[in-house]
């Protein structure tokens, strides 16, 4: 008896280090993967410095590969005011959702919301671009007066609406993981529950809420199909709100069929994708930091 339960323990010890191994092998192929589309996006893409000046590239705006020209101002303006845009329209009525969803809402319809929230993510880009082509679009046109209706407010609005779903789920579960005696005894001191969520559960929940808004910023930015749809594909700078512009990605995705691999052309759209990620980057860095501030 005591052999068998040493054989146990000893095939045990071998099946963790195995699984352990495993583990680390699965992580280092991921990290690999990773740095080696950094890597070649990266390389291939300061390759266009070889001929084109950086200040043209970042300070002009002018679009033109046929000329020569390759001002890619508009199109990086266009992704971050896009960005913010949707952020500033989706995340209050996300977290509006979330709190309503997660406190006040009765469990019936708890259980009903939560499979319907996390629906949206299953709907494909398409359909959310076709949506906005066929819906907000003319709306936009008739009773906005905005010109063609495309432009950069019809792009938030959908952008808006699609990250709806990581911004609510992701703060529900945050707000839900509170402690329950922390808003006891907010409200057995007399707040109301307007100032206990307000004044107690959400600075408690803030780094999940600022990780669902890191996420959503993450969807927003690369975001194309949809994006590409409904912002007009028109590279110039953004004037106003109904500014038919173009993105990074709604622009790569445009013209990536068209370029010969290795001319200034192709490099500049692999500089695009650079840029972006590191937006995306920087992105994450600022709310983290935000959220470390909040914290301490």
């Amino acid at each position: 008896m005591p052999t068998i339960t040493i054989r146990s323990h000893k095939l045990k010890l071998v099946y963790d280090r195995y699984v352990r191994y495993l583990l680390f092998g699965c992580a280092f192929l991921m990290t690999f993967i990773i740095l080696s589309i950094i890597v070649f996006v990266g390389q291939q893409g300061l390759l266009t410095f070889t001929q084109v000046n950086p200040a043209e590239f970042f300070m002009h705006a002018k679009w033109d590969p046929g000329e020569g020209n390759f001002g890619a101002l508009s199109f990086i303006i266009g992704t971050l005011l896009t960005t913010i845009l949707a952020i500033l329209l989706g995340a209050p009525l996300g977290l509006a959702g979330a709190v309503f969803m997660a406190k006040i809402a009765p469990p019936w319809l708890r259980e009903v919301m939560r499979p319907a929230t996390d629906l949206y993510v299953a709907i494909p880009s398409v359909v959310y671009g076709f949506i906005g082509l066929t819906i907000i679009v003319p709306f936009m046109r008739q009773y906005l007066h905005a010109g063609t209706g495309f432009g950069l407010l019809t792009t938030a609005v959908i952008l808006a609406v699609m990250i709806l779903p990581t911004i609510i789920s992701i703060s529900e579960d945050a707000l839900r993981a509170v402690p329950r005696s922390l808003e006891e005894a907010s409200l057995a001191l007399g707040a109301t529950r307007w100032q206990t969520v307000r004044k107690v559960l959400l600075p408690a929940a803030m780094p999940g809420i600022l990780t669902s808004i890191v996420l959503a910023m993450a969807r927003a930015v690369g975001e194309t199909m949809a994006v590409q749809m409904v912002i007009g594909n028109t590279p110039q700078l953004v004037t106003s709100l109904f500014t038919p512009t173009a993105t990074l990605t709604s622009e790569i995705v445009i013209e990536m069929g068209n370029t010969p691999f290795g001319s200034a052309w192709g490099n500049s759209l692999f500089l695009m994708a650079l840029v972006l990620l590191l937006m995306s980057l920087a992105m994450i860095v600022i709310i983290r930091r935000l959220g470390q501030g909040r914290m301490a």
